[in-house]
């Protein structure tokens, strides 16, 4: 009784709770009789349950399309109740707006303008913070719409870059149309007609053809393909100025002005005088020391053998030695022949010196005449370009570079050749001193104490003369 009333209250329809009661009476039956129930009866209730399986297949199948049909059929009715609700909202606003007072209508009118004009200088504010520019021939309204939506346009670009048509300065200073295609702040441009690959560089509103990748295929790959390699520059465009400010040895000079000719005329002229002397004194011949006795054989004319060859200049003064008899008259020809080897000597060594003190000088003069000129120019344009000072200071400074890089070399090297020639003058001198104090008759050589005092003498008269 309990079943049977559960199943009447269900939702069911007719057909499948009949069904429903015939499965149940027969499952009640079978629990109950299952060992008094013949075969037949068994195949007959086996063949009741499929049949009444299947017909509830088929009522839930039925179910389930109506409830489907319903279920569209419920959104259709929403989708109209939520537009009707819409045009009630609407009407009503009008409603509302017929029956407002005059006071009202400007109240809202001056929050509608309140709003317009905070909006405006939102997007004023945004445009200030991005520096970006429009057309000033509309109002500022438009102006500021049109600049954002150019910068919607570029970000879009940006996010999905594709080719575009642009004109270009190319190195020649030529506006051609190109190819470009930009990736973040990286600008590739590709030109057909002259087949120039590059980096392009954004200058303003301008774009300029800066470092050239000339027979670099991924550009040109991915204009015609849609996929290659392609070079950028990963220091954003530093290494490509860079590059562009490599300047050769007379391009750099060249910027000094009037002042670096003097200076590399004082390089040249120190420089060949510094190989000319240094050709002489490495041809000189080498100073033979001789012991006393060696010098006694030789001044006698009795050398030996074992007695060393001299050069020309100790021969030289050799010979004037042998050739005087009288002591002073063979000192004063001595010193006389050292003055001029010491002549011959130190000769042009001066030059030198004086292109090591002169060139800073003329260095220093061009930067000063660089600095007044980049006063007049910032005093012409003003000093709010960088570049304008910048250049002209790094101009003006070349001239005291240029006198640096001369005037170090050429004091090293007189340095050098004036020790050089010292140091030979030196042995020469010595040797002298010794021919001076020979002797003839005796053979013997004064001591260094007699032989300082006689050299102070000897020098002491010829001067006098």
């Amino acid at each position: 009784m309990v079943t049977t009333f559960l199943l009447r209250n269900a939702c069911f329809p007719r057909n499948a709770w009949y069904a429903v009661c015939i499965v149940l009476s027969a499952t009640f039956t079978f629990h109950h009789s299952a060992f008094a129930v013949t075969p037949d009866v068994q195949n007959s209730i086996t063949r009741d349950i499929q049949q009444a399986q299947k017909t509830l297949q088929q009522t839930e199948k039925k179910i389930g399309g109506e409830r489907a049909a319903f279920a569209r059929q419920l959104n259709n009715l929403e989708q109209e109740v939520i537009e009707l609700r819409k045009k009630t909202a609407v009407n009503r606003r009008l409603s509302d707006e017929n029956t407002l007072s005059l006071s009202q209508l400007e109240e809202r009118q001056q929050r509608w303008k309140e709003q317009t004009q905070y909006q405006q200088n939102l997007l004023n504010r945004f445009v200030q913070q991005h520096s970006l520019s429009a057309p000033k021939e509309k109002s500022s309204e438009q102006n500021a719409l049109t600049v954002l939506m150019h910068y919607s346009e570029n970000l879009q670009q940006r996010f999905y870059p594709t080719w575009q048509e642009n004109n270009i300065v190319l190195p020649s200073g030529e506006l051609r149309a190109a190819h470009t295609l930009s990736v973040g702040p990286v600008i590739w441009y590709y030109q057909e007609q002259q087949n120039l690959v590059g980096i392009a560089q954004l200058d303003k509103s301008n774009l300029l053809a800066g470092y050239e990748l000339g027979t670099n295929e991924g550009v040109r790959n991915l204009f015609h393909h849609g996929q290659g390699l392609a070079t950028f520059d990963p220091s954003l465009d530093r290494a490509m100025a860079r590059a562009q400010q490599q300047e050769s040895t007379f391009e750099h000079i060249s910027k000094g002005g009037i002042w670096a000719i003097p200076i590399i005329l004082f390089a040249l002229f120190a420089l060949s005088i510094a190989i000319a002397k240094s050709v002489q004194l490495w041809r000189l011949p080498k100073v033979v020391q001789l012991s006393p006795s060696q010098l006694q054989a030789m001044h006698s004319k009795h050398a030996s053998t074992n007695t060393p060859a001299l050069g020309v200049i100790q021969q030289d003064l050799l010979r004037i030695s042998q050739n005087t008899e009288v002591s002073q008259e063979r000192d004063d020809l001595l010193f006389s022949r050292l003055s001029s080897i010491k002549h011959t000597l130190d000769r042009w060594l001066g030059a030198i010196a004086i292109t090591a003190s002169v060139s800073p000088l003329l260095g220093l003069l061009g930067t000063v005449s660089g600095m007044i000129e980049t006063f007049k120019m910032m005093t012409l344009f003003g000093a709010g370009d960088p570049e304008v000072v910048s250049g002209g200071i790094a101009q003006a400074l070349i001239t005291t570079e240029l006198g640096l890089v001369v005037a170090i070399p050429a004091l090293v090297l007189n340095a050098l050749l004036s020790r050089k020639a010292k140091s030979y003058y030196h042995d020469i001198e010595n040797f002298a001193i010794q021919l001076s104090q020979v002797d003839g008759k005796v053979n013997e050589v004064k001591t260094p104490t007699q032989q300082t005092s006689q050299r102070t003498k000897s020098e002491e008269e010829a001067l006098a003369c």
